[in-house]
């Protein structure tokens, strides 16, 4: 006898069938079934195997014709529920992520949701959603900046190194005391005294660049201020001498004549003694030597970037670094948007304006700089729309710009947070040590 003749016998139980959910038995009337065929208890009337059966339920008797489901009885009172009224409610204390599992499960559509549970529902639902987001995006963020964060600290290089080279115990002392100024006093004293250093070179090259301060000799012509140039060469010797102790305590000279911040340094000083070599050298005023002279004095102004050197005792530019360079999709949306902004605006307004003899906005290109300056809140002011139609397109191009460079800030500056948290744990880390 196979199992669909067993549905067929004339008995009193035809109209029946039992259900074993986690212990809970109940009789169901195949009627009310029916009334809702694509569900999973709906499903089972039309079963004419065992195998179908099994696709169905977590076991079955056929010596009882009982169904059994490893499903929570408590819910299941939900389901039962449902088969009388047509109408599925959300069960108070479940998660909704269940409730959704269990419905799926059971066969019902989210249509047979009451209205009021529905709306709850798509709430909680979107609730989830974004929280599960946040928590990818954050995952994603730390995965990717997880090589990253040693990048943020040059301490992250493993002390390990020193370990079988020559003299490790003292290069290992003075390469904390160099890197770490929270290690010691004397670190402290040594961070303090290079940014000292970095200050005041900063200074002496701004003071430098002021007609008050240069002076001519006998045959009037301009020479450096003594003063000054005194002050140079003695910031120049500090950090070469600071950057050769570096180089020569640290635990691998590739991995450290590889890092950003020591190429900055070294950039940093080099122009001054390619300048001291073609002083030397420049025997005569030729063409080629003047011209050398200008790239040289174009090169001194590379001191500039010793101010970059502050990243290394400051926890807030390590991370804005970090920060920009784990923002190259923010900042080529941005500067996509911007792109197109401003073709669009600069072309706007050279064809409401070119007609306007008042106006300056007679090209397309003197657009792009309008639209660029607009779009961007510098104004400076130097051209503007004189007529009704270009104030007009004039406004919504400042509009834009807000809307557009606002977008990805939210990225960006979350971004910097995390980088920024990572930063000040990594501190807290080596000062404990």
């Amino acid at each position: 006898m196979v199992y669909g003749q067993i549905f067929h016998q004339h008995s009193p139980d035809d109209s029946f069938i039992k259900v074993n959910v986690g212990g809970f038995k109940q009789r169901m009337e195949h009627t009310v079934l029916k009334r809702f065929p694509q569900t999973r208890l709906g499903r089972l009337l039309c079963c004419s195997s065992k195998e179908a059966i099994l696709e169905l339920c977590d076991d079955f008797s056929p010596s009882e014709i009982e169904y059994f489901f490893d499903r929570s009885p408590l819910f299941f009172c939900y389901i039962l529920n449902f088969y009388l009224t047509g109408k599925i409610y959300l069960v108070e204390g479940l998660c909704v992520v269940s409730f959704f599992q269990e419905i799926e499960y059971w066969g019902i559509k989210e249509c047979h949701l009451d209205l009021c549970c529905s709306n709850k529902l798509h709430e909680l639902m979107e609730l989830i959603e974004d929280k599960y987001w946040d928590q990818r995006s954050n995952e994603l963020q730390l995965h990717s900046s997880g090589s990253s964060t040693e990048e943020l600290s040059a301490l992250d290089q493993n002390t390990d190194m020193f370990e079988g080279s020559w003299c490790a115990d003292l290069r290992r002392n003075v390469w904390n005391r160099l890197e770490n100024p929270g290690y010691s006093a004397a670190a402290k004293a040594m961070a303090i005294a290079s940014l000292s250093v970095v200050i005041i070179s900063i200074v002496a090259m701004c003071i430098n660049s002021m007609p008050d301060f240069h002076q001519v000799d006998g045959n009037e012509k301009e020479i450096e201020n003594p003063v000054l140039t005194f002050f140079e060469h003695l910031c120049v010797l500090f950090f070469s001498a600071e950057f050769l102790l570096r180089l020569a305590v640290a635990p691998s000279a590739r991995k450290f004549l590889c890092s950003p911040l020591n190429i900055i340094d070294l950039m940093s000083v080099m122009p001054f003694y390619v300048t001291i070599f073609y002083d030397m050298t420049a025997e005569s005023e030729s063409t080629d030597l003047v011209n050398v002279g200008k790239v040289v004095q174009i090169l001194r102004l590379m001191r500039v970037f010793r101010i970059l050197k502050l990243a290394r005792h400051s926890a807030g530019l390590r991370s804005l670094g970090a920060t920009l360079r784990h923002s190259s999709q923010e900042v080529g949306l941005l500067v996509l948007f911007l792109s197109v902004g401003i073709s669009m605006f600069s072309a706007l307004i050279y064809f409401v304006e070119k007609e306007s003899q008042e106006s300056e906005l007679q090209t397309v290109p003197i657009g792009w700089w309008w639209a660029t300056i607009s779009m961007t809140t510098v104004g400076y002011g130097d051209t503007f729309p004189v007529t009704p139609a270009g104030k007009l397109i004039g406004t919504l191009c400042i509009i834009c710009g807000l809307l557009i460079v606002a977008l990805p800030v939210t990225n960006i500056f979350n971004k910097f947070t995390k980088f920024y948290q990572q930063q000040q744990h990594i501190d807290l880390r080596q000062n404990s040590n």
